[in-house]
């Protein structure tokens, strides 16, 4: 499959344009970089982007705030439980109210901090996530589910201060570069020799082209997708010999002031609160009657919990799978994975769970892939590949990485078809505009795809929680990015959307973008729900 056009710019050093080429009606947006993105060529409505600001809203200063005794502090913030009582029934709620103070205990006046809440008890394996409640005047509030019979704690944490999300959404737009590629051209040189180039590549996109620098630059198109990846021009090669594709540094564009808020030290810090036992008693109707798993079934908060180190799932009902009947439930079928290594954790999963289904050998990457396992007896077949640039992973050949929808576009579909996609670790460098253009993509060949194969399974599996906390790869980032993707795919019929967020962030294990083996397998087996519900 052919998924690069090969477009040479002038030798000269130019001011890229926006990759529109052609004036286009419809609503346009500046960002902070003075970029203009149209609406249209991001692939989506006026009425949609209104919607998407609407979903995305979060508060904060109405004013750069750049003094770090300002800013939130987690010392001096305090969480309380409203009302404690005694004792509860599983099922009930209990109400927390987190109070943000300054690093002057100064009550702050509005919101926009970042905060993390969940119940948990470490004897029981047992926790649950809970939604926080922003009212933008510095106090928050969360509903947390008592969904276990025995004892619990509240437990809250600062993540970013409102002053660090306003940093995050200043350069989440910006043409800085904080994420950086190469670009490996190989070639014959003299006296039948091979020369080899390493040059810096990254996305274009937005009036400045996002990145510009060097001898630019040799332009890759993708033809269906429209996304255009831009190379240093090689000083002896053609930009036709562009053959691997690997990631480079990290740059931060922090300012010193900045640097001073963004400290870890004040990132994900615990905050003081109520540190009461809570007391829960069995509820003799229990919480309810999950339905079977299908698609089109809304993800509440909680979406569930741990107990025991197993997933009960609010949304529909969930099952535990033994090796041989993960063997039986994916009798007869092709399963596509598709996106980045957190997919990848699954097929290896499903490698080493599932009897007899063995790794052929494509002589790619062991954990770059592409890669297929296959099970004969059942009829088994499982491929992993990544999705297309950017993408931060050590070199592989450009040719391997294809982008999500179009990949979508060469499956036949069917019954036997599970497709199963995943868009975000590798975008939180990059605009939220541009994730919406690549969404939007993929959402065309969705339809497409269940227009002509209406029984075809489709999953999409949102992103984890990052682990990192930085200007890089924070949570907020990626928080935001799965609103988008929930958002946009909320009105597509037949498609089944996986909340892992929830999963990732309330587990007793410590958030890692690769989460540890419990959880993937708890993941497998809400998978393996929707395939073969009770």
């Amino acid at each position: 499959m052919t998924l690069w056009r090969f477009l040479e710019s002038g030798h000269q050093i130019r001011q890229f344009q926006p990759p529109i080429h052609r004036p286009v009606k419809g609503k346009q947006i500046t960002t902070n970089s003075s970029s203009v993105i149209s609406i249209h060529y991001m692939g989506i409505s006026e009425e949609e982007w209104d919607r998407l600001q609407k979903a995305l809203d979060w508060p904060g200063p109405d004013q750069e705030i750049t003094q770090l005794n300002q800013s939130t502090s987690p010392v001096h913030s305090t969480f309380s439980i409203v009302r404690l009582k005694k004792s509860y029934e599983v099922g009930e709620n209990i109400s927390v109210t987190i109070t943000a103070r300054d690093h002057n205990k100064n009550l702050k006046r509005y919101g926009g901090d970042f905060f993390k809440a969940k119940l948990f008890n470490s004897e029981l394996k047992a926790s649950v996530y809970g939604e926080v409640v922003d009212h933008r005047n510095g106090t928050y509030s969360v509903a947390l589910l008592l969904p276990w019979e025995g004892q619990a704690q509240v437990y809250v944490r600062l993540e970013h201060s409102s002053e660090v999300v306003q940093i995050l959404k200043k350069y989440r737009e910006s043409s800085f570069p904080r994420s950086h590629y190469n670009g490996h051209f190989e070639g014959p040189g003299p006296n039948k020799t091979r020369i080899s180039e390493v040059v810096e590549c990254n996305l274009k996109w937005g009036a400045d082209g996002s990145w510009s620098k060097g001898e630019c630059c040799c332009e890759y198109k993708d033809v269906k997708t429209g996304t255009v990846w831009q190379c240093e021009r090689p000083k002896q090669l053609s930009c036709d010999k562009l053959v691997h594709h690997s990631y480079a540094g990290f740059e931060t564009p922090l300012n010193p002031s900045e640097k001073q808020i963004f400290t870890k030290k004040l990132t994900n810090v615990a905050i003081t609160g109520d540190t009461h036992i809570i007391n829960v008693l069995p509820n003799t109707t229990g919480i309810g009657t999950m339905e079977r798993c299908r698609s089109g079934m809304t993800t509440p908060v909680p979406a569930g919990f741990y107990l025991k180190d197993v997933w009960k799932s609010f949304v529909c009902k969930s099952q535990q799978f033994n090796s041989a009947q993960m063997g039986n439930c994916l009798k007869n079928k092709i399963v596509y994975l598709m996106g980045d290594s957190t997919t990848r954790q699954w097929f290896e999963y499903l490698e080493r769970k599932v009897p007899d289904l063995k790794r052929m050998d494509l002589h790619t990457p062991r954990t770059g892939g592409p890669l297929m396992a296959v099970e004969l007896k059942n009829n088994i077949i499982v491929h992993w590949r990544p999705h297309g640039v950017p993408l931060r992973f050590t070199k592989m050949l450009i040719t391997d990485l294809h982008y999500i929808g179009n990949d979508i576009d060469e499956i036949a579909g069917g019954p036997h078809a599970v497709v199963v996609f995943t868009i975000c670790a590798h975008l939180v460098f990059h605009p939220l505009t541009f994730y919406v253009h690549e969404v939007a993509k993929i959402r065309q060949s969705v339809v497409a795809l269940l227009s002509r194969a209406p029984e075809t399974t489709v999953i999409i599996k949102s992103g984890n929680t990052e682990g990192f906390k930085d200007i890089f790869q924070s949570d907020w980032y990626a928080m935001q990015l799965n609103t988008v993707m929930q958002e946009m795919f909320r009105d597509i019929n037949g498609v089944i959307y996986f909340d892992v967020w929830q999963m990732t962030s309330c587990h007793y294990l410590r958030e890692n973008v690769h989460p540890g083996p419990v959880i993937i397998a708890n993941e497998i087996e809400m998978l393996l729900s929707y395939l073969c519900p009770a």
